[in-house]
């Protein structure tokens, strides 16, 4: 995908909605405008009867504002706000952001039920054909580089250990330098695939690694955020996952989802190859006793 096909970030597509229809506005909005435009990361996360309150305007004129600038209603205008300051928040910020805005004994909840909203979410916007794309994409490849930076790497390892099961040959790439990235990947071809990952703020080293990639006739999955991450401009299937700020966190359970649903369709393509490898490992772990075994007695006896 190249740049010219990206969208435009939440920012610009912010600002143009409010400058499109800043003619018609009341006086209130634009206070409501003077304040998101100062204080873009407390917007992010108050309610509209909070906001409303500090600017000086009822609840209904904040709603009222969000669907008169676009947005489905004032829940939409906060995601579009908390994805605008996403990239541009340092970890500090992000802590500060959380300490000033959700109270202690909240948290837990909190935290539970933004990542029951990002899976909803990440379900609700996932494009099917894409993923089926890329998983018909990946099938018949040789090699497949994983590579993930940052926070990505968790999952980045999780989805290595498991095509492992599936595929000959599966390499998670080191993103500790340009240097050591382009060694790794050296041999990369057209018979290969590269699967990188990242979320904001987005890894410049993923994004390098899967045009390296491309440039050599490769398969190239980006799993990211958005048509506007970097590294939608560089591969072939992109498959899009939200991830969200949990304080200073980054909330990966919408990402790690999706690759779990990849690692499975693409083990029920290659269904026959993948039974005679688990058939052969299984084995291997039975003769060296690489797991404990568990009494089912004892098991019964200890759950009464």
């Amino acid at each position: 995908m190249s740049e010219s096909g990206c969208v435009k970030n939440m920012n610009s597509q912010l600002s143009e909605r409010i400058r499109k229809y800043s003619p018609s506005f009341s006086k209130g909005q634009r206070l409501i405008v003077k304040y998101i435009e100062e204080h873009p990361d407390r917007v992010a996360f108050m309610t509209a009867s909070k906001l409303g309150a500090i600017v000086g305007v009822s609840e209904s004129t904040v709603v009222r504002f969000a669907t008169e600038i676009g947005y489905s209603g004032y829940p939409a205008l906060q995601q579009a706000m908390q994805e605008m300051i996403r990239n541009k928040l340092t970890s500090v910020q992000r802590l500060e952001m959380t300490s000033r805005n959700i109270a202690p004994d909240k948290l837990l909840d909190t935290v539970f039920d933004q990542d029951i909203n990002i899976l909803r979410r990440t379900k609700e916007h996932t494009d099917h054909e894409s993923f089926y794309k890329a998983v018909h994409a990946l099938v018949p490849v040789k090699k497949i580089y994983i590579l993930g930076a940052g926070s990505s790497l968790a999952i980045a390892t999780f989805l290595a250990h498991y095509l492992e099961l599936i595929f000959e040959s599966v390499h998670l790439v080191e993103a500790t330098s340009d240097a050591r990235i382009y060694q790794q990947m050296i041999r990369v071809n057209k018979e290969d695939a590269i699967i990188a990952i990242s979320f904001p703020r987005y890894s410049k080293k993923a994004a390098k690694a899967l045009q390296y990639a491309s440039d050599r006739g490769a398969v190239t999955v980006a799993i990211t955020d958005s048509e506007a991450s970097p590294l939608a401009r560089c591969a072939s299937h992109l498959l899009l996952a939200r991830s969200d700020m949990v304080s200073f966190v980054d909330s990966l359970v919408g990402p790690l989802t999706l690759i779990n649903a990849l690692i499975v369709t693409i083990a029920i393509e290659k269904k026959d190859e993948v039974s005679k490898m688990l058939q052969r490992i299984e084995g291997i772990w039975d003769e060296y006793a690489v797991y404990e075994k568990v009494d089912e007695k004892e098991e019964i006896s200890n759950d009464r």
